[in-house]
């Protein structure tokens, strides 16, 4: 299904692709821009991963520069039954993450400075065991390809603005109305594949750190936490569906033009799970908490107040358990 559906995306891609070549430069313009879609697809499939992680300063960190995130992502990993993936944080300050990567070997996981530094442990594996969802259920590799797209329409949309053929069969009107309709189009496919899979992998996450509330819980700081803003992501904002939530200032609602389910929504049906396995007999074993010699949970590292993953002196980039 989900082949099936990636083949779909890159066709209605293309499509737009080769609708916005013909009103630049009528039929030559749409050879020109079906040519550019392919080539793009194939860079999208190999390198669409990469690009997304420069793109957000993703700074890559292994079990000697953040022993507690690696270690919890490996934790998890192996309870999902995953190759590890690669880790990496994001320096920004709103709580936040993301995967990526074209299948499970080849994967990423991301989160922010802001997270780490903001959750609580229990809340930190909701949220990992939420990306590893999405890589177990190869979400990943039609998201990344829809960022890579769709950023890539936009900026096809603003040159058919600049460069397009007046005298095309659409006219001057029509390639206004292309700069205005493809980057909507590409949104409106961002969604299509976007709301469902959130569900989804909010389940399968529940399922993998073993307590559905731990999660619900990380919802609730992610979306008490997008006030602050993401710098990278308002910069790339064809990445927003990427995230855990969505990054970007508004689309609150739970609507068409959101990207993301509704967090109460999201948080309700967490809830809903958590009391079907714990009136089941079969609850959920949840993963064995770990003793660091230092760091938010013991040891050494002295927590803030407010009960999240934050510690003294924990914040500084660079520094910390956290890496």
């Amino acid at each position: 299904m989900n082949m099936f559906r990636t083949a779909l995306l890159l066709a209605a891609m293309t499509a737009i692709f080769m609708g916005v070549g013909y009103l630049i430069g009528g039929p030559s313009g749409m050879v020109i821009a079906f040519g550019i879609a392919v080539a793009t697809n194939l860079f999208a499939y190999w390198n669409s991963d990469k690009l997304v992680l420069r793109m957000h300063n993703a700074r890559e960190v292994d079990e000697r520069s953040a022993p507690e995130y690696y270690g919890l992502v490996r934790d998890l990993a192996a309870r999902a039954g995953l190759p590890m993936p690669r880790v990496y944080i994001l320096e920004e300050d709103q709580p936040n993450a993301f995967a990526t990567g074209r299948n499970p070997d080849n994967a990423a996981v991301a989160a922010t400075r802001g997270l780490l530094n903001m959750m609580s442990r229990e809340e930190v594996a909701g949220v990992m065991a939420h990306e590893l969802a999405h890589i177990q259920n190869r979400d990943t590799l039609t998201m990344t390809i829809t960022a890579t797209l769709a950023g890539a329409i936009s900026m096809l949309a603003n040159f058919a603005f600049l460069f397009g053929r007046r005298d095309s069969p659409a006219g001057t009107i029509g390639v206004i109305v292309t700069m205005i309709v493809a980057p909507i189009a590409a949104m409106l496919v961002q969604m299509a594949i976007s709301r469902t899979r959130e569900y989804s992998a909010d389940r399968r996450g529940a399922e993998i750190c073993g307590n559905p509330i731990w999660l619900a819980s990380a919802l609730q700081r992610l979306e008490s936490g997008r006030r602050i803003p993401n710098e990278e992501a308002e910069a790339a904002p064809a990445t927003a569906h990427m995230f855990i939530i969505n990054p970007l200032s508004g689309a609150r609602m739970d609507n068409l033009f959101s990207t993301h389910p509704n967090t109460a929504n999201r948080i309700a049906a967490l809830q809903d799970f958590a009391a079907e396995i714990g009136s089941g007999p079969a609850r959920l074993d949840p993963i064995p908490a770990r003793t660091p010699s230092r760091g938010p949970w013991g040891g050494g590292g002295r927590r803030s107040g407010g009960g999240g993953g934050k510690w003294n002196g924990g914040g500084r980039r660079g520094s910390g358990p956290w890496g």
